[in-house]
């Protein structure tokens, strides 16, 4: 029986995918579970893994399609099937269908593109129209201006040559020089040392301005963070910790891996805040809607990911109940992945609370936007030897920033700060983070 394959749904936001490529050609066998192709959403490259078995009939899009979910994108039977026309027409149909979408969007795209063309014309006639206007009564060039707010000119003072009268950049440097016969040396002195620099600069191989497309993620982080700067009600509390324990604790078991399988400070730092967060339930939490509040009962803490053109969050599920090692591990795998653009759907649902590390850039102290829907977000920064007093006397010690960023209708700032502490105990005694 032959079997339809659809554009999967890959995230609640998700309205349409770029077919990326063909993994198994027409013809090929496929079994259940197998990575068919893969699939460009505003995220991520995702594998998209077949749900039947049997032989790849046909493919119905071409490599580099966009797609709406839902819509058929091949054709799957079973081996020594035949696909009979009936069949195909009735995908080819739904096919076409699919397509049009596509188009009608690019038509309104291009559309929208050509008034928003007009428009940009039409200011830019207005803008230069302005430039010819008085200014202070006086008809001035824009560089002309200029020159005479830097060596505070009264234009109306200046003569101007251009048409109509207009002053010009030359008019201004005349009357500069005629200035330099007036008043005192030492006036004439200071004008010319103010000059020198400004008549004698040239500005050189300046490249142009350069206008490129938008990424799919970029689009997505965009309109994900604005909603969030702009709807979640965001408080902020920084704490600042001793990473001593956690650095020397860090070095010991290092000491006994082999390199591909060290720990990080991120691997501790997920471990602390997954624990941290089954002691407050209401940060690991998010809002329903206007009445009721969800308090999740995994922790899930994502990973904010640097990848190309954006940041993909990567989600260590059920991280408060896995060694450190696994963690270690798990993070590492999805880490390569995301920079690989091979993630997988799993890897990037399902966080209920995220950290964002700048730490590895040298980064003091910063704040991060709320990932929606989750209640909260952990900014960490770099671990630093800094001066410190312990028991009256100055020393050099081991510290690190972090900012939680809150949402108020979750949770307060008396809680939050409670949860800080708490993760202090696992940054300042991370024994506890191997029991």
């Amino acid at each position: 029986m032959a079997e339809i394959v659809t554009m999967p749904k890959l995230g609640f936001d998700m309205a349409e995918g770029t077919l990326v490529r063909w993994v198994r050609a027409e013809h090929d066998p496929v079994d259940k579970g197998q990575v068919i192709a893969e699939i460009e959403t505003d995220k991520a490259t995702v594998e998209v893994e077949s749900t039947f078995s049997g032989v790849m009939a046909r493919h119905l899009v071409e490599e580099g399609t966009s797609v709406p979910v839902n819509a058929p994108i091949a054709v799957i039977v079973e081996e020594g099937e035949k696909l009979s026309d009936a069949v195909l027409a009735e995908l080819v149909g739904k096919e076409d269908k699919a397509k049009k979408k596509p188009d009608a969007d690019t038509t309104k795209t291009k559309s929208k593109a050509e008034k928003q063309s007009k428009a940009v014309e039409i200011i830019e006639h207005e803008e230069e129209n302005a430039e010819m206007m008085p200014a202070g009564g006086v008809r001035s060039s824009p560089l002309a201006r200029r020159m005479a707010e830097d060596q505070e000119i009264d234009l109306s003072e200046v003569e101007g040559s251009g048409p109509q009268g207009r002053i010009v950049k030359k008019d201004v440097e005349a009357f500069l020089k005629s200035m330099k016969g007036e008043g005192s040396n030492e006036e004439a002195d200071v004008v010319k040392k103010t000059m020198v620099p400004f008549t004698n600069f040239a500005v050189v191989n300046v490249p142009e301005d350069d206008v490129v497309e938008m990424s799919r993620l970029r689009q997505a982080i965009g309109r994900r963070m604005q909603d969030s700067n702009q709807n979640f009600p965001h408080f902020y509390i920084t704490r600042v910790y001793d990473s001593g324990p956690m650095m020397d604790l860090r070095k010991k078991i290092n000491q006994l891996l082999p390199d591909e399988e060290k720990l990080s400070v991120n691997d501790f730092l997920i471990k602390g805040v997954a624990l941290a967060l089954r002691q407050f339930p209401n940060l690991n939490a998010s809002i329903e809607d206007e009445k009721h509040i969800r308090r999740h009962g995994q922790v899930n803490v994502g990973v904010a990911v640097a990848v190309e053109g954006g940041l993909l969050t990567i989600v260590c599920t059920n991280a408060d109940q896995k060694p450190l090692r696994l963690i270690a591990r798990e993070v590492r795998e999805m880490v390569g992945r995301a920079r690989e653009g091979k993630v997988r759907n799993e890897d990037i649902q399902g966080s209920t609370f995220s950290i964002s590390n700048l730490g590895m850039f040298g980064v003091d102290e910063f704040s991060a936007i709320i990932n929606p829907p989750e209640a909260g977000i952990l900014a960490v920064s770099a671990v630093q030897n800094v001066p410190v007093v312990e028991d009256e006397a100055l020393k050099i010690g081991s510290r690190m920033k972090a900012t939680l960023s809150a949402d108020h209708r979750v949770t307060d700032g008396a809680e939050s700060a409670e949860f800080m502490r708490a993760l202090a105990d696992y940054i300042e005694a991370p024994l506890r983070l191997l029991l």
